[in-house]
């Protein structure tokens, strides 16, 4: 029997992880590997079949002695993990399967992958593993089509231990029918949205139930609402089922913002057992969002169309949560305000604010590459930026509108504002939003009162004593105003403390970067200085290392990654300061 091991590599750390929230709460990871769980359930019953997911488990050398095969799937910001495992399987012989949306973009870039299956893969996958018995598998297989997903297979998620995960998820829908300039979901899945059958989708919660699993379980559709008459079909579906079960599972998923303009749909959501919907957002500025062709985050007819959609959602019973980015062209100064203030307003605790970063194949990246603005054909790394939308270093690959000095301080501003270290902002807005959020009974999971005092107190020992005083004060008028919504308000708080820890993390690796940047500066100043003399300025370097040891020991061991980019920089700079030294010697000879 054929051993198969699916690999699904390490996330760095990042907002949407939920890391620092996790430890508190004791899970290990935010949400399973549907993708390859989805893969799992595509091969033949001859194969004896094995999960690593790195985020929960570590890769063992004995896992790669099992392997026959060993199949991965990443997004982009797993690439650095990405690199590790093959580097492994190729040292270990062991043949290595790359898919997912990473490798379908950026296939050309990944060195060491036996096959890639890319795109999506229910109709090829099978193909490629007929081929691969009989000793004929390609390189390449790409699917021809966007293929039907009515034809895909159960999850297996028996494969996988559902406890150590705060969330698991399944997949309605693919396809956008938008056409947002940068967004590649729609050169991923295409703009003709393909939904799954009310009786799939029953089938899924219904394997997810059986195993045990009661809990979040978020919708992974890139949109929703795409297909509103499938949706509208699927809702009732899903709302008899959760009522015949005492609502076990919390649903959340993503949309578009006109889901606002959706009574019907809103209404049927909130029965099915719906309480949070992520939102791209991007800006409050018109003129951006027309430029970037999001011009149904627009209306002629109302000024403040984006804030009321959001208090319209709320208002139905659903939090909403935000992507914002900074960095479009049509952004000027005024953005970095603009943006504070309408999340504060909005009151959206988490509001996943970044930089703009081109992906390969958009239509911003075409555009931008006739106009001679992008810097590089990559996906972006080495980390001259603080974060992305995820949270991960990235170089600024494009040349934006605005100055570049300017947008990244911008952007720093928003980010250390919106997660400022105390967190009182972050609890004013959670406030804002309990203020226009509906209490559905249904959705309001009760708790005894020993077990919200154990939560509040695992919460209140993570955090630091300036954060303390605003926690207190957030937890007492909920408990006050709003008693029902205290289970949330404390899983809120959580997340609050993790999105600021991941801003300082981010903030101080920023900032190593930025200081091996100035004392380089500073050395070849020192060395370009006329009558230098050469010993004198060794003992410099001493003293330039010794600095530089100092610091990158002063951040902190849980605020590093593979792949933050802290360890290629200080290597750098030690080689630049030696070659200072070496030409210095050279020419003094």
């Amino acid at each position: 029997m054929p051993n198969a091991l699916l690999v699904y590599p390490e996330y760095p750390p990042s907002y949407w992880g939920m890391h620092f929230a996790l430890e508190i709460s004791g899970f290990k990871a935010a949400f399973p590997p549907l993708g390859l769980l989805t893969i799992a359930a595509m091969f033949p019953p001859e194969y004896d079949l094995h999960v690593v997911d790195m985020n929960v488990t570590p890769l063992e050398d004995t896992d790669l002695e099992w392997a026959d095969l060993v199949c991965t799937s990443t997004m982009i910001v797993q690439r650095y993990s990405l690199q590790t495992v093959i580097e492994r399987c190729n040292r270990a012989g062991v043949p290595v399967v790359a898919g997912g949306p990473y490798p379908t973009s950026y296939h050309e870039e990944i060195a060491g992958v036996s096959h890639f299956v890319l795109d999506e893969a229910e109709e090829i996958f099978p193909e490629f593993l007929r081929a691969l018995e009989t000793g004929t598998a390609k390189a390449i297989y790409r699917e021809p089509r966007k293929p039907d997903v009515l034809r895909t297979p159960i999850p297996r998620f028996d494969l996988i231990d559902l406890k150590v995960y705060d969330s698991m998820c399944v997949q309605f829908s693919r396809g956008c029918p938008f056409d947002c300039e940068f967004c590649d979901i729609i050169q991923l899945y295409g703009r003709i949205p393909r939904t799954k059958s009310p009786e799939q989708m029953v089938q899924e919660f219904d394997a997810l139930y059986r195993l045990g699993w009661r809990g979040p379980l978020f919708l992974v559709d890139d949109n929703f609402i795409s297909n509103k008459r499938d949706a509208l079909k699927l809702l009732p579906v899903l709302a008899e089922w959760q009522k015949a079960r005492g609502y076990p599972f919390t649903l959340f998923t993503e949309a578009t913002v006109n889901l606002a303009r959706m009574e019907e749909l809103m209404d049927a959501m909130i029965e099915a057992g719906f309480n949070s919907v992520f939102v791209g957002i991007e800006t409050p500025n018109p003129e951006a969002l027309i430029k970037m062709k999001k011009a149904q985050n627009t209306s002629k007819q109302d000024e403040d169309y984006l804030l009321h959609s959001v208090r319209k959602i709320q208002e139905k019973g659903m939090r909403v949560d935000g992507g914002f980015i900074l960095g479009a062209d049509g952004d000027d100064e005024s953005a970095f305000d603009a943006q504070i203030n309408f999340i504060r307003e909005a009151g959206i605790p988490m509001a996943m604010a970044g930089l703009l970063n081109v992906l390969k194949d958009t239509d911003l990246y075409k555009r931008l590459k006739r106009e001679n603005r992008l810097l590089n054909e990559t996906t972006g790394t080495g980390g001259t930026v603080i974060a992305n939308l995820s949270g991960v270093n990235v170089d600024l690959n494009f040349k934006p509108e605005m100055d570049p000095e300017t947008l990244f301080e911008g952007y720093r501003r928003v980010i250390t504002t919106l997660y400022a270290p105390t967190l009182e902002s972050y609890f004013t807005r959670c406030l804002t939003l309990f203020k226009h959020l509906k209490p559905v009974p249904h959705l309001l999971k009760s708790s005894t009162r020993n077990a919200l005092f154990v939560a509040m107190m695992s919460v209140r020992r993570r955090l630091s004593a300036e954060q303390i005083p605003a926690y207190g004060r957030f937890i007492a008028k909920i408990s006050k105003n709003h008693p029902r919504m205290l289970p949330e308000a404390i899983r809120l708080a959580a997340l609050g403390y993790h999105f600021e820890k991941i801003t300082r993390q981010q903030i101080a690796i920023h900032a190593f970067r930025e200081f091996l940047s100035a004392e380089l500066e500073r050395f070849k100043e020192v060395v370009a200085h006329p009558g230098r003399d050469v010993e004198a300025i060794r003992d410099q370097r001493q003293e330039v290392f010794t600095r530089v040891e100092a610091r990158y020991k002063s951040i902190p061991e849980d605020f590093r990654y593979h792949g933050d980019g802290i360890e290629p920089a200080l290597e750098s700079f030690q080689f630049a300061v030696n070659d200072q030294v070496e030409q210095l010697t050279h020419a003094v000879r």
